[in-house]
């Protein structure tokens, strides 16, 4: 596995995750992220024992961009806050099918999860289990009748660039489950975690660490 790194110091590690690598260890049991980062921070710096790396947040498996990982537990802790605050900034890249209606708006969604199949869906405010979703987008490209999407998340639910894209007939290229009837099977998901920025754990100013997504298509349309 190759995995990039973007940016490490004594609390953080940045790293560019490899499409279709599980974050932590699933029923496949294919090498996942996790585990592969923790022996090579074991290697690299000839640790004994276990290696602490705490896992803050996650990307789909066929999902590829920034990721960061907590090095010691005070970074894992301060961490954690800034997301439940909802103070660390994503922002994504995708290529959607068609184009939305708008160049740039707000999305705002009720989402439950059905986790016997994996799958979100869309539902009512009133729905008993809904938990809201939202995400601000602007199109920055189209081409092939394919379009590029910049998105910042402000909530981070399970699948939710894909669902909400999806329910507004504009699904991401090569996503087999929420746009099965436009994609062939085999095409790779075109979502990649672009940016990931907030406040520092330790040193209390701002970080923001970037990834570029791959030279090939349909990202070679624009990059």
């Amino acid at each position: 596995m190759d995995v990039p790194i973007l940016y490490e110091d004594n609390h953080l590690l940045f790293v560019e995750k490899p499409v279709n690598v599980p974050v932590q260890e699933d029923q496949t049991k294919d090498l996942d992220l996790l585990s592969y980062l923790k022996k090579d921070i074991k290697i690299r710096y000839q640790k004994p024992g276990n290696v602490y790396l705490g896992l803050v947040h996650r990307l789909d498996r066929p999902v590829g961009g920034v990721m960061v990982f907590a090095k010691t537990s005070k970074a894992a802790s301060r961490l954690s806050d800034v997301i439940r605050r909802n103070n660390m900034e994503k922002r994504y890249l995708a290529v959607v099918r068609g184009k939305p209606k708008k160049e740039r708006d707000i999305l705002e969604d009720y989402l439950i999860k059905d986790r016997s199949k994996n799958t979100v869906y869309v539902v009512e405010p009133t729905h008993e289990k809904a938990k809201k979703a939202l995400l601000e987008y602007e199109v920055i490209g189209e081409k092939n009748g394919l379009s590029l999407l910049s998105i910042k998340l402000h909530t981070g639910r399970p699948h939710q660039i894909r669902v909400q894209l999806s329910s507004r007939n504009c699904p991401l290229y090569g996503d087999q489950k929420y746009g099965q009837n436009v994609n062939k099977p085999g095409q790779q998901i075109a979502l990649w975690s672009q940016t990931l920025a907030f406040e520092h754990p330790t040193k209390k100013e701002e970080i923001s660490v970037q990834s570029q997504p791959p030279n090939e298509y349909p990202w070679n349309l624009w990059y």
